[in-house]
């Protein structure tokens, strides 16, 4: 059972003086003998038949490497999608068995979906903590609810809140690789570098990762360590260093089909795939490569050379880690295990997309606009991803994507490898295996016991079962009943069958047009497959076996109702009828004091729906300038300044900005530079100055509800990063003094501020308006 250090003091004997007396010392739980080093690396968005040792001809030497001196998992599992994925991992329990039955983004008062961890689900870092584990987090955390994520926290939910000693990296789902908002253990920090002089987040984290770990074995030699990595690869952005993306020009001429058959043939040659695996045939929705334009095909190949460049810097920078084990002496002692957390991503629809914070208000790219800026892909300027039919192709042999209980979602490359106990060498498993089987792996290697109380909570049992068996007996079946949710699409795995939903839910219209499927639960067709046979879902058995399909439907419903999955819902947006209150009151006014970090995008009032906007400044010169507040950058943003003391104002709309300001310079002395908008549908912006407007523009567009996936936090004085226009480079700090920022809602005047109601201004109701163009 697990509890703080045991402290011995009250079986010492005190005398007079210490010579006189016999000492008792506090004492430490230790790991069994020969417990390994732990490092678990989590990729994101990374398909089935994306790395070379499942059967791609992408470069990952390092993870191939890492294959090669261990064990390939065939039939390994995870959730769809990411939030969920990092929570089975890290508790070996069913994501919504604690609470996590969807992403962070959207908490909502359900007990499967409140997106916080519970006291009752110890995570692994905890656990290993106890037992004498350095542990440390680097990366993507996304586990922390999104009211939780601004710099006042609570931090419970952030990594050292969840059983980690160590913490740097990026609390969102996602994050522009060039120019990350960045947290170091409790606090928000700038990048170390900025784009310009090369910076780029997973070299960045690479190294935080190697200094941790040189520091621990520096100093704790004799103490193993637990290194959880989850780079931002291959999220989209696929943002990489130029010529990492150049190496793979014109490799993906020949489409996705071509690709994807070549791909088989490998996974077939190497045994990644079972002989006898059918290849289902491409599906409607996507098209034909030849069928395509020629400017198209263009396009769409080079987006993914982005991808492929980004996946293969990215394992260069792995292996910059296992050299490090090496060079400490460590790599023959430590476990390494990388996974994915989903199949491919299909969010950049069917003709990718330069700019992704589309994909979340079902903005369509324009595929002229795309093209005229096709050399901008993978760079500074883009946040891009591809068409879906490379997230087809990436899964192969498997069916559909992340989002979806196929196993196009839900099966992953695992390659594990412990060189001094693992003594099969670039062997496959067949085991049957899920995410939540990883943390039951790591304690009977650990030679830890889950205890029953951890802080005074008695704990939910594991879910998951160890693989340890499965090193040494390659027939070990593994799981032999799983259930899968995600979004309302739906699969059960029961003794060697499988039946998987056809269901499509309301979450990018194009592919709800185009993918055919049901749209209700009730009429839902659950389709049979025997996966011992049937590799990749190619033959439906259901017509053929409807009893089995009945029988393992309820079994479907029987482990819904124990693991927390109803009540079900398929959109991104229905689930915000049910989101969780925003814990600051709707305040009429905000006030924003200058000197602080950046203020989190979730802890300002929504704006969208019409805003007052007042800064008062002192300028000793007529001609000061800067920056007076900011949020955002050129891919979608808004910024207020003054240049040679004109004040201006842009609003950058998914890459389009709109800028409007005073010609005439402000006098030295005191001042109030206001902005006002109006919200739809006249989309006014009005710029002031000492309450007298100086210039006024309609924007194109609603103001997007959310302005940042990867979240934005609001810097008064300065900017960092990318700019939200090209009329100013960060950090352009203002050259005068400011005093507090105000931000008024005016739709809240004379609103009591402890009443919760929705309102048109809070964050469900303009997900919902914008989501649906209302």
């Amino acid at each position: 059972m697990a509890g703080p250090p045991r402290d011995s003091a009250d079986r010492a004997h005190i005398a007079t003086t210490v010579a006189e007396s016999t000492p008792s010392f506090t004492t430490r739980p230790r790991p069994g003998r020969g417990a390994p080093n732990i490092v678990i690396v989590v990729l994101d968005d990374l398909g089935f038949g994306q790395l070379g040792c499942f059967g791609s001809d992408l470069s990952t030497p390092t993870i191939d490497s890492v294959a090669s001196q261990g064990l390939r998992y065939r039939r390994f599992h995870v959730t769809a999608m990411c939030s969920p994925t990092r929570a089975a991992l890290l508790t070996g329990r069913n994501h919504h068995q604690v609470g996590m039955g969807f992403l962070t983004d959207v908490p909502i008062g359900f007990p499967g979906y409140h997106a916080r961890i519970p006291r009752s689900a110890a995570t692994l870092p905890r656990v290993l903590a106890e037992h004498g584990y350095g542990t440390f987090a680097v990366g993507k955390w996304h586990l922390a609810p999104r009211w939780d994520q601004s710099a006042a926290g609570p931090f419970d939910q952030w990594p050292l809140g969840l059983g980690f000693q160590r913490f740097y990296g990026f609390l969102n789902g996602d994050v522009n690789q060039f120019a990350p908002e960045l947290v170091c253990d409790n606090g928000f920090v700038d990048p170390p570098s900025t784009p310009e002089d090369g910076y780029h987040l997973t070299e960045d984290l690479v190294d935080r990762a190697r200094r941790m770990l040189i520091d621990h074995q520096n100093a704790r030699p004799d103490a193993p360590f637990l290194l959880y990595l989850a780079p931002g690869a291959t999220h989209a952005p696929h943002q990489a260093p130029r010529d990492w993306i150049d190496r793979f020009a014109g490799r993906f001429d020949d489409g996705w089909e071509a690709w994807r058959d070549a791909t088989f043939r490998r996974q077939l040659a190497s045994g990644v795939v079972p002989e006898g695996t059918v290849l289902p045939p491409r599906p409607s929705w996507i098209p034909e490569w030849s069928s395509l334009p020629a400017a198209q095909r263009r396009l769409f190949a080079r987006q993914m050379e982005c991808f492929a460049g980004f996946l293969a810097h990215t394992d260069d920078q792995l292996g910059r880690l296992m050299t490090t084990l090496d060079d400490l002496a460590v790599r023959e002692q430590t476990m390494v295990m990388v996974l994915s957390d989903n199949g491919t991503s299909a969010e950049g629809g069917p003709t990718g997309s330069h700019n992704e914070h589309r994909f979340t208000h079902n903005l369509r790219d324009d595929l002229d606009d795309s093209l005229a800026r096709i050399d901008e892909l993978g760079g500074h300027r883009a946040y891009n991803h591809y068409a879906w039919g490379w997230a087809w192709a990436g899964n192969t042999p498997l069916r559909l994507w992340k989002r979806y209980s196929w196993l196009g979602g839900t099966r992953t490359p695992l390659v594990l490898s412990w060189p001094s106990r693992v003594a099969a060498i670039g062997e496959l498993r067949s085991t049957f295996a899920h995410a939540i089987d990883l943390m039951p792996t790591v304690l009977e290697a650990c030679g830890i016991e889950m205890p029953e109380i951890v802080d005074g909570h008695r704990q939910i049992p594991l879910a998951g079962r160890s693989l340890v068996a499965s090193f040494d007996d390659a027939s070990d079946p593994g799981r032999t009943v799983q259930y899968f949710e995600m979004l309302g699409s739906r699969s059960l795995y029961l003794d060697g069958y499988r039946v998987t939903t056809d269901h499509v839910g309301d979450q990018i219209d194009v592919e709800r047009e185009l993918v055919p499927g049901s749209h209700d639960f009730d009429d839902d067709h659950w389709a049979l497959f025997d996966l011992r046979d049937d590799f990749a879902e190619a033959t439906d058995l259901s017509a053929a076996q409807p009893d089995r399909v009945e029988a393992m439907r309820r079994e479907w419903w029987r482990q819904a109702e124990l693991n927390q999955v109803l009540p079900l819902d398929d959109s991104l947006i229905g689930r915000t009828t049910a989101l969780e209150p925003n814990p600051n009151r709707p305040r009429h006014l905000t006030r924003l004091i200058p000197g602080g970090g950046p203020v989190s995008e979730d802890a300002l009032p929504s704006m969208a729906g019409g805003f007052v906007l007042r800064v008062p400044i002192t300028v000793a010169t007529a001609d000061a300038s800067g920056v007076l507040c900011a949020l955002g950058d050129w891919n979608n943003g808004w910024a207020l300044l003054v240049h040679e003391g004109c004040p201006e104002a842009v609003f950058n709309l998914f890459g389009e900005a709109t800028g409007f300001g005073s010609h005439t310079p402000m006098t030295a002395g005191d001042h109030i530079v206001g902005l006002h908008y109006s919200g739809a549908p006249e989309r006014r912006a009005d710029l002031s100055v000492d309450g007298a407007m100086v210039a006024s523009t309609n924007l194109p567009a609603d103001l997007p509800f959310r302005w940042q996936i990867g979240g934005a936090g609001l810097r008064i004085g300065y900017d960092v990063g990318f700019p939200v226009s090209d009329g100013y480079s960060p950090p352009f700090r203002f050259e005068g003094d400011l005093g507090a920022v105000t931000i008024e809602i005016p739709f809240l005047a004379g609103r009591d501020p402890h009443d919760q109601r929705t309102s048109p201004t809070d964050v469900g109701a303009v997900t919902a308006r914008f989501l649906h163009h209302e």
